[in-house]
């Protein structure tokens, strides 16, 4: 997925174009109808094809894409819907049915569409949308997508350019550069505005950002470390997890510990979690919040192996500070 600052300077690109009406006779469909060019920079969603599947491809100069198992093929000068019935007549060589979105997360020529808001990451047709003559809410805009997919959070995000000025949503937070707004948004399981207050109008170069709802991991002295996932739930306990990992014969449930993202910085909170007082009914149980990771210690002086500490494959950063937990 295009990460904050990534989408960020692409809220910040060429200014907008003058307002136009879509030709006679024409409505304004529920998917854009785009032209690929060099240049442009798109998304591929491919079932069963994880070499390709969710990764950014920019057009070469030639308009020719350079694929893992597609090899090169032409995506210059075809539309979107043709470009995925190519990409889907490829595939079949190695997938008995394919099937391939495409996605537009960066336009080399945005003059082409009018009025253009972005819509990247976990959306069922994220890609570039031109506003109407009228004004359109983010709720309109959001049912231009299709809704989300499975494993998009509940919540988007919205930044602003600052000519186009601040964001009427609560909690906005200016950007560091000062040239951009963003706020959160929550969302019903159907994809709906959980509060209508947040219905605001779109404006050009608007960007909504839906993100993948990452996990809750485990690691640590537990019976089965891994990732867990949330689904459509908004959390899951401490409880929870660990009933589903399952203890380890050493494990020091006293002194387990949750690592949790602070902000949108790249560092992580050490919250304590007494997780034996949780199970004896003197303390309430822990919330665990996509991308938290739930460390369960051994208790001091008992031996370990590395295959007993049962370190999972977690982000870097997470995986280092484990380590420094371990060798505490």
């Amino acid at each position: 997925m295009m990460g904050f600052l990534a989408v960020a300077a692409l809220a910040q690109q060429a200014p907008a174009p003058a307002p136009a009406a879509p030709p006679a006779g024409q409505e304004e469909g529920p998917r854009p109808v785009y032209v690929l060019s060099p240049g442009d920079q798109i998304v591929i969603r491919a079932q069963n094809v994880e070499e390709i599947s969710e990764k950014p491809f920019r057009i070469d100069g030639e308009g020719f894409l350079n694929l893992p198992v597609v090899g090169r093929i032409r995506a210059g000068g075809l539309t979107v819907e043709q470009l995925e019935a190519a990409l889907i007549d490829r595939l079949k060589l190695f997938v008995r049915t394919p099937q391939v979105v495409v996605s537009v997360i960066e336009t080399a020529r945005p003059q082409e569409v009018a009025n253009p808001v972005y819509l990247v990451g976990a959306f069922k047709q994220p890609g570039v949308y031109p506003l109407g003559t009228r004004p359109e809410t983010l709720g309109e805009v959001l049912m231009r997508t299709g809704g989300l997919l499975p494993t998009a959070m509940r919540r988007v995000r919205v930044i602003r350019r600052a000519e186009q000025g601040r964001l009427d949503l609560k909690n906005v937070t200016e950007a560091t550069d000062g040239k951009t707004t963003y706020g959160e948004v929550a969302l019903t399981v159907t994809g709906e505005l959980a509060d209508p207050a947040d219905n605001i109008v779109m404006k050009p170069q608007d960007v909504v950002v839906a993100m993948k709802l990452e996990p809750v991991y485990v690691t640590g002295e537990v019976a089965r470390s891994g990732a867990f996932p949330l689904e459509d739930r908004e959390h899951l306990t401490a409880a929870q997890i660990l009933a589903m990992a399952g203890a380890g014969p050493a494990a020091d449930l006293e002194k387990a510990r949750v690592l949790r993202v602070v902000g949108d910085t790249s560092q992580r909170a050490e919250i304590p979690v007494n997780l034996r007082a949780i199970f004896q009914g003197k303390a309430n149980d822990f919330p665990l919040m996509a991308n938290d990771v739930l460390y369960i210690p051994r208790k001091s002086g008992a031996g370990r192996t590395a295959a007993q500490l049962g370190l999972i494959a977690v982000p870097a950063l997470i995986t280092s500070l484990i380590w420094v937990w371990v060798r505490r």
